[in-house]
Parts: structure tokens; C-alpha cells; sequence
């Protein structure tokens, strides 16, 4: 029987503030409860039936569960994208990746304007809404590329898609990628497009790209890709691995397309076996940071109805994973950025036994060991298996 392992990351949908949130100015932080409240209540009853109604009051605790179910602490001293999907993948980020809060220092400033042959603009922390608003026009005028940041390891450029067309934005990007080493090794270079006009700037999140540090060697998408297995990255699984241990990757432009091209991704290789990872991003780039709650609410609903089909798609040796890489709570008072959570983790499939407890994790590390020991692809330097608590 051949074995497959579908990890999907719901990008930021933490399920309560770590122990240490406060050092990062996410105490009190609950992406999904808050949401809940905000809603006035949040149905998502095939995730419930999952387990998800017993990490989180949603009032949809099914008393007979078809999956198991735990949460799982971050390990790395970071809450972003990159740190939350290499742990997953058996990667411990010991060190922060590098912020910049003031804007980044003249010399890497100076060097990525001789490198393009232009000036640039911003080179401070902002919202991407926000800043469009603040220096759209005078990008128009200018033809400079808008430089920002986040309370992320990231350096971010903006251009509208008729001044700086993509292929130019991503070559520049990539300029930048180059130019960002140690000690200014940030986690991310991303090119953040927009179309419109002045007061109507509209962020073109399809034509995103992120350019990433590449993963220490080691973690689990080498290690099954160096066995013969497959390792498909849909959505932005290659961007935040460098491509590095895929034999696969396919871009997506929202979260419905995601989950379209992971049913399709699931039946084109029934035969195989390997990992499916995939990454749904738009309840934190939509609706996360940009503070929506209700936007977020939708997109939660969406995925939970998609839930049956993808479960549909599954062949008898798959398991299926259901967990994100952070939190990234819309009402949190203190900041627009990522929040420090405690990860959700759903497990089925007709291999597994259900209603299962797994308990707190240490590491979202555990995740990745766990597909790795499914898959007898052997160990990773980090994370405890709970595979042999829930196998039949």
C-alpha cells in the first residue's frame, strides 16, 4: 500500500497566546476565538468533527470525532511565516532572523540602489495597504520602488504592476535577495504588486512572490525527496523553502485555487508516495493583517466546506494533517503583525484512529517527524512522533 502524508498549513490560524506571547507583544492573542466572538459565533463543523471543538469553545463538539486531535508549541524565537513552516518541517530556529523596525541601515539601502540603478521609496515599517496609500502616488510619479518592512524578518517592495512590470519587480527582488546576507540576512524578500489608481491602489496578491533564505539541510522535504518520494509544494511551500526539497511546486492564487490544485495534485499522484504540502495564505495576508475578522470568518467557512471533498480525494494509506504556522489575530489591539499562538493539530485518515487526545506538543517539530515515521523515511534532528498513538 502506498503511503501519502497531506500537510495543509492554515497560514495564522493560532488557537490562544503562547507562555512566552508577551515578549512579543501577543498576550491575550486567540486568532480563532477572537474571531468566533467577533462573529458572533463561527460554524465550521467539519473541522469540529476533527477535533478542533476540543481545543476551542465554538460550540460544535461532536461527541463521536473522525480525527485526533492536539496543539502544538512554537519552539523557534520567531512567529513568522519562514520559522513556523521550517519547524514544521523538523527545522529549529534557534536565533531570530533579523528585523528592522527603524528601516534598514544605509548600506544595505545603498547597495540595492546601485544594484537596481534607482532610488527608492519608504524604508520603514508599514502595513502594505497603508503604505500604497502613503506613497502610491509619488511611486506613479517617480517610477522608485516602494521599500517597507514589518515587525517580520522581511524586506518587502511594492510597484505598481504599470511603472515596475512583474517580471522587473521579481528580478529586483531577487537583486535584493542577494544583497541580504549576514548580519542582514533577513528570513524573506517579497514582491508585493499593485494595480490601480491614486485612492484605489489594489494589491495584486496572486502575483506575489517570496524569495527565502534557503532551509539548514536536513529538515524533511530533503530528507523524503533524497528516498525517492514525492514532496509537492502547492501555493507558497517552494517560495518559503527556496525550492529547496521539492520535486514539485505549484503556485496558487488564493486559497479556493489551493484547494482546487491540492485535490487535483492528490488524484494525479494516488500512486505515489510522499509528501503533499500546501499553504492557504490568504487568511493572513486578507484578512490576518488587514484586520478583518469577518473576511477571516468566510475563508474558515470556505475551507471547512472544501473539507469533505479533499477527505473524498483520499486514497486508503493517506493522512492528512490540518495545522498552521503561527497566529495572526485580527483584533488584537497591539499590532497588525503575526501573534505568538499555540498551533492546532487535526489528523485523520482511514489509517488512524480517532478521538484521540494528543495533548500539548513541545514543537511544532513533531509534525514533521510524525509524517516522516509514517512515511519510514527514518528521523529528523528534531520533534517527537505521535504517529504510534493514533496508527490502527
Amino acid at each position: 500500500m502506498n503511503r501519502r502524508a497531506i500537510l495543509i498549513v492554515l497560514d495564522s490560524v493560532g488557537v490562544g497566546a503562547l507562555p512566552d506571547a508577551d515578549r512579543f507583544k501577543d498576550g491575550g492573542a486567540h486568532t480563532l476565538l477572537h474571531i468566533h466572538q467577533a462573529m458572533g459565533g463561527l460554524p465550521l463543523p467539519n473541522l469540529c468533527a476533527l477535533g478542533l471543538g476540543r481545543l476551542v469553545d465554538l460550540g460544535c463538539d461532536p461527541l463521536e470525532l473522525s480525527g485526533s486531535y492536539g496543539k502544538m508549541a512554537e519552539r523557534s524565537a520567531g512567529k513568522d511565516t519562514t520559522t513556523g513552516h521550517w519547524e514544521l518541517a523538523g527545522i529549529i530556529s534557534n536565533e531570530a532572523a533579523p528585523t528592522y523596525p527603524e528601516g534598514f541601515p544605509p548600506e544595505v539601502i545603498g547597495g540595492f540602489e546601485k544594484a537596481i540603478g534607482r532610488s527608492i521609496l519608504g524604508n520603514y515599517a508599514s502595513s502594505g495597504t497603508v503604505i500604497l496609500d502613503e506613497l502610491g502616488a509619488e511611486h506613479l510619479a517617480s517610477g522608485k520602488p516602494i521599500v517597507y518592512t514589518s515587525a517580520d524578518s522581511v524586506f518587502q517592495i511594492a510597484a505598481h504592476e504599470d511603472v515596475i512590470p512583474l517580471d522587473e519587480l521579481y528580478r529586483i527582488s531577487r537583486m535584493a535577495r542577494d544583497i541580504l546576507k549576514p548580519p542582514h540576512a533577513v528570513s524573506r524578500v517579497i514582491a508585493r504588486p499593485f494595480r490601480g489608481e491614486v485612492g484605489a491602489f489594489v494589491r495584486d496578491n496572486a502575483g506575489r512572490r517570496d524569495f527565502s533564505l534557503p532551509p539548514p539541510p536536513g529538515g524533511l522535504l530533503d530528507l523524503l525527496k533524497e528516498q525517492g518520494l514525492i514532496t509537492v509544494g502547492v501555493g507558497k511551500i517552494g517560495d518559503i523553502f527556496a525550492q529547496r526539497g521539492l520535486s514539485e511546486s505549484i503556485h496558487t492564487d488564493n486559497n479556493r485555487d489551493g484547494i482546487n490544485k491540492t485535490i487535483n495534485v492528490m488524484q494525479k499522484h494516488r500512486d505515489r508516495s510522499g509528501l503533499i504540502m500546501v499553504n492557504l495564505v490568504d487568511f493572513d495576508m486578507v484578512y490576518g493583517h488587514r484586520r478583518d475578522p469577518a473576511g477571516y470568518a468566510r475563508a474558515l467557512r470556505e475551507f471547512d466546506s472544501a473539507l469533505p471533498e479533499i477527505r473524498r480525494a483520499m486514497q486508503l494509506g493517506d493522512l492528512l494533517i490540518i495545522t498552521p504556522d503561527h497566529g495572526c489575530d485580527p483584533t488584537h489591539a497591539a499590532h497588525t503583525d503575526h501573534t505568538r499562538e499555540y498551533a492546532p493539530l487535526l489528523v485523520c485518515g482511514q489509517a488512524i484512529r480517532s478521538g484521540v487526545d494528543l495533548g500539548v506538543r513541545q514543537s511544532f517539530a513533531d509534525c514533521g517527524q510524525s509524517v516522516a515515521n509514517y512515511l519510514d523515511a527514518g528521523k529528523l534532528a528534531n520533534g517527537i512522533s505521535f504517529i504510534e498513538e493514533i496508527l490502527t
